[in-house]
């Protein structure tokens, strides 16, 4: 394996072409590796987490651009730097003019407008986001590596003017219909939700609608705000916020576990809601909540679906997440074909919320669970890269997406760890997600399927048979067509759940215990 980087002074772009700069490189035969993006403190950490560190890059500067490189020989390395200007002209001569580059430019053209949507590099968001507050605009603010304390100053500002600041590092919303970041098509209706994660919302959302019902509206609230230091600001003002909506009846949050003294001041808010409250806090006993006022734990974003579509129809809600005696009879069909060392899960995510349900899933049923983003800290792997036994990776992690699209837009990553892990003869479930909706990949699984008719064949080729497992989040009248993406994974011989939960209880069965 050989490294380089290069630094070009004062050489600024913006995220959006440094991401189209980093796929070009990332195409290059050889490469394993590529982080291109400009030397703020926070991005130069990143490069030090993949093992990039120099101390020209401990000197360089917000302005200065980098373009690292991880490849198999130091002639891949120095022919991708070479290059690298040929790369810049050409995406620059492609790249769409624009009318609009400041807030001011935006609010000549749209003077009404009372939302700003910011996606600029952490180390300027703040900055932008309170230019926009202080003109009187709510912040859907998608850009991370905002410092604690910044975010900390953006909510108590808003909170001052009545505002809201969804993020830092917000994925997903749904105001008045209308989508903002990664968002799904999904209709009109009586729940209202609050989210700390993106991909959370999203399923969550997405299961209402396949379930007949309706958002009114989806907050994010980014996935610092439950924090001991931000103390739910933006949660509790989207509560305000939804409480006197006159199209919502019923409420739910979902989010990983919040601090303590957070949880408290939360579930006090709670008590004087008008409207009922479902909550879907990850991985916090839902026995120790029961019995709250106006308040219904759930232990799983299913089960929140459920819940919240019951309590807003007036109706009982269904059943849990069981599988059905044909799929079981599936899974034991599946595991036939598995050789005798063939014994380990690997999970290759691209959501994050999704990663810590199927742990916390796994967890319950008496599994030891390896991840870059554990549930248990005491299985945190020591190198992402190299899986450990019952591994579930999330790759939308930072230290994946330094300089490089998520993996919701951008399966490339995926495709290599798929392959990466089609080589361990041990291993035999291999898991994955698959997320639709706007400004996520177009074609989700298509990126996916020549890695996992790859993996398939060289496990049957060991004498084994590799048995892969998938959930979709997403909705008929997404762009990618839910259907149409189950129907490419089925006939390609994968088993296909339609929520994340339901697909970890199947693994929980593939592994031996229910």
């Amino acid at each position: 394996m050989a490294t380089g980087f290069v630094i070009r002074q004062n050489q600024y772009y913006d995220s959006v072409f440094l991401m189209s700069v980093n796929r070009r490189i990332s195409e290059v035969k050889g490469v394993q590796q590529t982080a291109v993006l400009m030397g703020s403190p926070a991005n130069k950490q990143l490069l030090k987490d993949i093992g990039i560190q120099d101390g020209p890059i401990e000197t360089a500067q917000p302005n200065d651009l980098i373009v690292a490189v991880i490849a198999e020989s130091q002639a891949i390395v120095v022919n991708v730097l070479r290059r690298l200007d040929e790369w810049l002209e050409a995406i620059q001569e492609n790249a769409p003019s624009l009318s609009v580059r400041t807030l001011e430019d935006g609010l000549s053209q749209k003077p009404n407008a009372n939302l700003a949507v910011i996606s600029v590099p952490g180390e300027y968001a703040a900055r932008e986001a309170r230019k926009a507050l202080e003109a009187g605009l709510n912040v859907f603010l998608f850009s991370d590596n905002v410092s604690i304390e910044d975010e900390l100053m953006l909510k108590q500002l808003a909170k001052e003017k009545g505002l809201l600041v969804m993020g830092p590092d917000c994925g997903t919303s749904l105001i008045g219909g209308k989508g903002i970041g990664f968002a799904n098509a999904v209709r009109r209706g009586p729940i209202g939700a609050i989210g700390a994660a993106g991909t959370g919302l999203q399923e969550f959302t997405s299961q209402v609608h396949n379930a007949g019902s309706g958002i009114s509206h989806a907050i994010g609230t980014g996935s610092h705000d439950l924090s001991g230091k931000i103390k739910g600001l933006t949660t509790l003002t989207a509560l305000d916020a939804l409480e006197v909506d006159q199209e919502t009846r019923v409420i739910a949050i979902i989010s990983k576990p919040p601090e303590a003294s957070t949880l408290a001041t939360l579930l006090e808010r709670i008590k004087t809601l008008k409207k009922p409250v479902v909550g879907c806090l990850l991985g916090i006993d839902t026995g120790s909540l029961n019995g709250k006022t106006n308040f219904q734990p759930a232990r799983t974003i299913d089960e929140a679906v459920r819940l919240a579509v019951a309590l807003s129809s007036g109706q009982p809600a269904s059943t849990s997440e069981v599988l059905s005696t044909e799929g079981l009879a599936v899974l034991q069909a599946e595991k036939k074909g598995w050789s005798p060392e063939q014994k380990y899960l690997r999970g290759i995510l691209a959501g994050g919320t999704f990663c810590y349900q199927s742990q916390q899933i796994l967890h319950e049923a008496g599994y030891t669970i390896y991840s870059n983003s554990p549930f248990d800290q005491n299985y945190r792997l020591a190198n992402p890269d190299q899986s450990i036994e019952h591994t579930i990776v999330d790759m939308g992690d930072d230290y994946y997406t330094v300089g490089k699209p998520h993996p919701m837009i951008d399966g490339t990553l995926r495709k290599r760890r798929i392959l990466a892990e089609s080589h361990d003869p041990q291993v035999a479930v291999l898991y994955l997600d698959f997320i639709l909706g706007y400004n996520a990949s177009m074609d989700p699984v298509g990126e996916l399927l020549d890695a996992i008719l790859e993996a398939k064949r060289l496990s049957k080729q060991r004498g084994g048979s590799l048995t892969v497992v998938a959930s979709i989040c997403g909705t008929e009248n997404d762009p990618q067509v839910l259907g149409l993406q189950m129907k490419m994974l089925q006939e390609t011989g994968v088993i296909v759940f339609c929520s994340n939960a339901l697909a970890s209880t199947a693994l929980c069965q593939l592994l031996g215990k229910g």
